[in-house]
């Protein structure tokens, strides 16, 4: 599987997620009868026409943006939640592995990350998500404002895309997710830690990690201070007059 960090920047592609293995009976992996496979299956479709759908409009974006030479998006990542990986997650809410399920329950099944430079960026961005026509917002969570107890920072956001497909028009979640390059660095390191310990990670490595994102967030903030005042002072020299 290759890094998602890998990639170029804004460049589609889709990949899938590492199944979770952990979470049927015994630790066995949670799978779909046979029946509700093909419906998972068909319906996992639909949500990748709404992935690519956002995932142009998105790239559209980051390509106007560069066109000016200044653009806050570092790279842009998507992909699709493997069937397994849907499985897991369904057992791990503890509701029937069925496909109406994944529906009701899952608005992840699509995923697209946004990485910026610095964190104003991130709300730069979203202030762009919110005049996207056609689509709207569901639903935000602001980790990056209020971490998560793990030390987790990034800005959660929903996205419903509307896909006609069969006669008909259906209306499709897709998230995304905003980080700056030094949190998503951390947020890579912290689901090793956690995929390798099973989600239980040794308390004395939790709170390194918690360390470790206080130190990042504070990076990221001196980071900006940096490029803000660089900003200004090439602001300052293309305003003064050129003397003969």
């Amino acid at each position: 599987m290759k890094d998602i960090n890998s990639l170029a920047p804004g460049k589609e592609h889709i990949q899938p997620i590492e199944p979770d293995a952990r979470n049927g009976p015994g630790g066995a992996p949670a799978l779909f009868n046979e029946v509700e496979f093909e419906q998972v299956k068909a319906l996992s479709l639909v949500y990748e026409w709404a992935h690519r759908t956002l995932m142009t409009k998105l790239n559209i974006i980051s390509e106007d943006l560069a066109s000016s030479g200044n653009s806050p998006i570092e790279s842009i990542h998507g992909r699709m939640k493997s069937l397994t990986s849907i499985a897991g997650k369904l057992a791990k809410m503890g509701v029937p592995l069925t496909a109406e399920n994944a529906k009701i329950h899952l608005r992840d099944i699509g995923g697209i990350r946004i990485i910026c430079h610095f964190s104003q960026d991130i709300h730069y961005i979203i202030s762009l998500l919110r005049q996207m026509p056609s689509v709207k917002i569901l639903d935000e969570k602001d980790y990056i404002t209020k971490p998560k107890p793990s030390g987790y920072r990034s800005y959660h956001v929903i996205m419903e895309v509307p896909i006609f497909y069969s006669g008909k028009t259906e209306s499709i979640p897709v998230e995304i997710q905003l980080r700056t390059q030094a949190m998503n660095f951390w947020a890579s390191l912290e689901h090793k830690a956690r995929y390798k310990y099973q989600d239980h990670v040794p308390a004395h490595l939790s709170d390194e990690l918690v360390a470790i994102a206080e130190k990042i967030d504070k990076l990221d903030r001196r980071m900006a201070t940096i490029h803000e005042i660089i900003t200004l002072i090439n602001q300052d020299s293309d305003d003064t007059p050129d003397q003969e």
